[in-house]
């Protein structure tokens, strides 16, 4: 059986420990954003303040190595990079309700709830009892939360007249989306993007305004159709979503790094939104 194993695990020791099941517990260590950060103050004789970092750890259970179809029970780069960023944006984001697509083993629905004070819905496919292990890893981070998790399965394939009350509940409540890593094949790529329509659908239908935060890393492979190294899944998503009524935007990745992990070239983080 061929498998694949997320490159973060060499790039970074996690301190992975085996858990009871054969999987592993890896410690994600992040900082606190300081209060007011990116401005500076003085104390009362005039000198400068100089704000303590307060560190934190996300404790989740993975697995080091799975096939293919089970990748969403590893971390990957995109999760990481998407926990930065709404640490970057948590006075505009910690009110809002969030969900989370193809969430894995929860990582950035966790990093959500640590400075959100409402509901992060965290969803994903049920493959491996992944979300046994999501509410698991959930339940083994409770003390670091300040809103609700709630898990709940969304299979990008099933027929929308499948989908559960509870998701639908949960879509239209929800005022941002967010989904890191989730396009690794062509089936699922189309796949996403009708879920992506299918959710504008409804805020049309509801009066209830989505936007969709979107992170990937760019795989490039060689072929000999194009005599170049390409990312064919970032470049066939494109390709798929050019033509709908949606604006894609490229979010610069100059906002501050948490997170321990690398940060590297290939990583990238789209907004999507409906033209009015």
């Amino acid at each position: 059986m061929y498998t694949v194993r997320s490159e973060i695990y060499s790039e970074t020791n996690y301190q992975p420990e085996s858990s009871e099941d054969g999987r592993i517990v890896s410690k994600f260590r992040f900082r606190y954003p300081p209060p007011g950060e990116g401005v500076a103050t003085v104390d009362t004789d005039g000198d400068l303040d100089v704000q303590r970092l307060r560190r934190g750890t996300i404790e989740l259970e993975h697995s080091g190595a799975t096939e293919i179809k089970l990748v969403g029970l590893q971390v990957w780069r995109g999760a990481l990079l998407l926990a930065d960023y709404l640490f970057s944006r948590r006075k505009e984001l910690g009110s809002k309700t969030i969900m989370e697509l193809g969430a894995g083993v929860g990582l950035s629905s966790i990093a959500a709830a640590i400075h959100n004070s409402g509901h992060v819905y965290c969803t994903d496919v049920n493959l491996g009892d992944i979300l046994t292990l999501i509410r698991s890893n959930v339940q083994r981070n409770a003390q670091l939360l300040q809103g609700q998790v709630s898990v709940i399965e969304y299979d990008f394939m099933a027929p929308k007249s499948q989908l559960s009350a509870e998701l639908l509940e949960a879509i239209d409540l929800s005022d941002v989306i967010m989904a890191a890593d989730v396009i690794y094949d062509d089936a699922l790529t189309d796949a996403f993007v009708a879920v992506i329509e299918h959710i504008f659908v409804r805020a049309k239908e509801s009066g209830r305004s989505k936007c969709i935060y979107m992170a990937l890393e760019k795989r490039y492979v060689f072929t000999l159709e194009d005599c170049d190294s390409v990312a064919p899944m970032y470049e066939h998503f494109l390709r798929q979503t050019a033509h709908k009524p949606w604006i894609v935007d490229h979010i610069p990745l100059d906002f501050p790094q948490y997170f321990e992990y690398e940060r590297c070239p290939q990583l990238i983080l789209m907004r999507i939104s409906q033209r009015l």
